[in-house]
């Protein structure tokens, strides 16, 4: 069960959360404002109330987790978001990252694999809040060629390799943030499509997310 009060507690907790991301490198202001913004204990059970805003995955439906703030703060730092940029997000999950972007100004088309999660998020009250953003059931290997190009990309699962279609789906300029290796680690890059279609590749930090799988589940 999940509760939807925000008291001063909360806001304070959320406020230690953005110093201390402050401190592990998270620098762009529009990220810690969103972060700021945004009660993560509404996505959790009622049982995670007074540890929502440690600085950790929880579990969440359909075997998933809520990303760690630092790591969704960390990806969206990367993707040096613009006002109104179209952005599409590969694994809604919880639908927290997709809302930080939505704070952010920017165009949220959002992809989930898993039919129970998508169908669980519908009924989220926090939805009415953000209602510019796109929901999708599908599979986020293919991407959303209808709606594309995108100016960026975000994928929040471990890719065992760069998905091809993805990359087709960027503008020219765009930029691609996106975990990558098989394991349990992965590493965090970012990939700038060149003008003449090449891509420019860079490496972050490593990370540990679940896999990111194909098809739907249904």
């Amino acid at each position: 069960m999940r509760t939807y009060e925000d008291s001063y507690r909360h806001k304070g907790l959320r406020k230690q959360l953005v110093e201390l991301l402050r401190t592990k490198g998270i620098t762009d202001e529009r990220v810690l404002a969103a972060i700021n913004n945004i009660p993560r204990h509404y996505f959790l059970d009622s049982a995670f109330d007074k540890v929502a805003y440690e600085d950790r995955a929880f579990p969440i439906e359909a075997d998933q987790t809520i990303s760690q703030p630092y790591t969704v703060a960390y990806q969206t730092q990367l993707l040096d978001l613009r006002t109104f940029e179209k952005v599409l997000e590969i694994g809604t999950g919880s639908g927290y990252q997709s809302m930080v972007l939505a704070e952010m100004q920017v165009q949220v088309f959002t992809i989930e694999r898993q039919k129970k999660l998508f169908e669980v998020h519908k009924k989220f009250e926090l939805r009415k809040r953000y209602p510019g953003i796109k929901y999708f059931y599908g599979d986020g290997y293919e991407g959303l060629p209808t709606y594309g190009p995108f100016d960026k990309v975000i994928v929040t699962a471990a890719a065992p390799y760069i998905p091809p279609k993805l990359i087709e789906q960027l503008k020219p300029g765009g930029k691609m943030v996106i975990p990558v290796g098989a394991g349990d680690i992965q590493r965090m890059k970012r990939l700038t499509k060149k003008s003449d279609g090449s891509v420019q590749e860079e490496l972050f930090e490593n990370f540990s997310f679940v896999p990111m799988l194909d098809g739907k589940n249904g």
